[in-house]
């Protein structure tokens, strides 16, 4: 079964500040223009909660698919 939902960052909250490209274990995301991209959304894991530990300070990433979620200051996704 192939997955139904991915990271997606929302420019208008990114800060380029490559939080996420740091400090995904996956490498679900890549450097291009100075500006961090989801280059293997595949890879990105069921359960790994990796950005929901606070990988990005912004919340600017989100999930689409099934469910939409958005990480938030403090690490919380709602």
């Amino acid at each position: 079964m192939s997955k139904t939902w991915y990271p997606v960052i929302d420019y208008e909250k990114c800060i380029s500040c490559l939080a996420c490209v740091n400090f995904c274990p996956h490498g679900v995301y890549d450097v291009q223009d100075g500006k961090p991209v989801v280059v293997r959304p595949e890879e990105c894991v069921d359960f790994c909660k990796g950005c929901l530990k606070g990988a990005c300070p912004t919340g600017a990433i989100s999930f689409v698919g099934d469910k939409v979620k958005t990480i938030t200051d403090g690490g919380e996704a709602q």
